[in-house]
């Protein structure tokens, strides 16, 4: 199949799991990649020998140890930087998650500085969000005054932009908005949406927690006025270890924000009557940080650029093609977003009419093939297309033409278990 990576194989053999078969013999097909990516054996190994050998605090450490850890510890923000292509590795702050990145930003825009919003401004967002790029700006609105508003979407579960000029206007504070949507699989117009917040002053932020996996990211490379001002991803879908997460920022409006939260390691100095902060990244990292988990996601990132991010870009759409392709084959089956694989990323919800997701979901693991089914942290999207829930298969590189095959053929199991003719 065109656009599959070449090595596909090859590729599987670096994640041991992918092997992994069940008490009955069935063998694991893996199609929730967008939920939590699988791990190569290469990660898992750095993760190992790091905690064998190197396992120490970092920053003040005056020993060997250390000294390796922190080594380790900025040379996987090195690699993030890299990763992002981003202008400067101190732009990159080190978070459990991206709940939290986008949290922070949420929150230090409440607090006292120049860029702190108040009654007047607008915060927009979209209907497609995840939860986590949804609360955070509610909170935020409650908190300063601020009013928000949002993108609806489209039939086709695109964003509607017909009015965007009045949607991001001169009250404009803040537009946040996912890269790729977890749900929908909807890629959206990141540039023309940053270049219109831009021309009102407002900032940009921007969830990419599913484009961090399968898209090609090069910040550097991007117009001024069209890239965003914050960017935040997770490393657990990038085939990293979970509880670490990443923030982007420009410099200029990262030294602006205050920190997110008070401890060690992000201070200058201490008093009993004030403090004073460390320059960034460190003010936003207090505390003791998730350094394995920061040593492990290098690792991972470095896997994906050996890879290459547009091969592993080309075999998602590919294989998205033919999973849509198999779903449609499917009696009943309804696809909520793009149908077209080159408009979408590799998550595709669906229904399948007279059985429950979750019914539907215990039916394909019984035949070993794991799925998501529920409202994916994505509500508002789900009540936009008039259901409470959805299943979700997602794809990833290591996802093959057969696993798919196996899905279609477990959906038509499904069918006929629950008699639908």
């Amino acid at each position: 199949m065109p656009g599959l990576l070449p090595d596909l194989e090859v590729v599987r053999k670096d994640f041991p799991i992918l092997e992994r078969t069940f008490e009955d013999g069935t063998s694991l097909v893996y199609l929730d990649s967008a939920n939590t990516s699988q791990k190569p054996q290469v990660v898992i190994d750095t993760m190992v020998d790091h905690l064998e050998r190197h396992n120490a605090n970092i920053a003040r450490a005056m020993h060997h140890l250390g000294a390796e850890a922190t080594e380790a510890f900025e040379g996987a923000r090195d690699r993030v930087a890299s990763f992002l292509g981003a202008p400067d590795r101190d732009e990159v702050i080190f978070t459990k998650n991206a709940s939290e990145a986008l949290n922070l930003v949420a929150n230090t825009l409440a607090w006292g500085s120049d860029l702190a919003l108040g009654a007047g401004d607008e915060i927009v967002i979209t209907e497609m969000e995840h939860h986590s790029n949804i609360v955070p700006w509610q909170l935020l609105a409650q908190r300063t005054g601020a009013r928000l508003r949002w993108f609806s979407l489209t039939d086709e579960g695109e964003l509607d932009t017909t009015g965007i000029d009045d949607l991001i206007n001169e009250h404009t504070a803040v537009v946040s908005l996912t890269w790729v949507s977890n749900m929908l699989g909807t890629v959206n117009p990141i540039a023309q949406i940053a270049k219109r917040a831009h021309a009102v002053g407002a900032l940009v932020v921007v969830d990419a927690s599913q484009a961090a996996p399968q898209l090609p990211i090069d910040l550097a490379a991007m117009a001024e006025d069209e890239r965003p001002d914050f960017l935040a991803f997770t490393g657990h879908k990038t085939v990293g270890p979970t509880g670490i997460g990443v923030l982007w920022g420009r410099r200029a409006l990262l030294e602006q924000l205050p920190p997110f939260l008070g401890g060690g390691e992000m201070i200058e100095t201490v008093t009993m009557a004030r403090s004073t902060y460390a320059g960034i990244p460190h003010k936003f990292e207090a505390g003791t940080p998730p350094i394995v988990e920061a040593v492990g996601l290098g690792a991972a990132l470095d896997y994906l650029s050996h890879l290459g991010m547009d091969a592993v870009h080309a075999h998602e759409q590919a294989i998205t093609g033919y999973a849509l392709q198999g779903l449609a084959s499917v009696p009943g089956l309804r696809v909520i977003g793009p149908l077209d694989p080159a408009r979408r990323g590799g998550a595709v919800s669906f229904e399948l009419a007279g059985v429950h997701p979750h019914d539907v979901a215990q039916v394909l693991d019984s035949r070993g093939v794991a799925v998501r089914a529920g409202h994916h942290c994505a509500k508002p999207a789900h009540a936009h297309f008039g259901v409470q829930s959805t299943t979700r298969m997602s794809s990833y590189l290591y996802t093959t033409p057969a696993e798919i095959d196996a899905l279609v053929e477990a959906l038509e199991y499904t069918r006929s278990y629950f008699r639908l003719g």
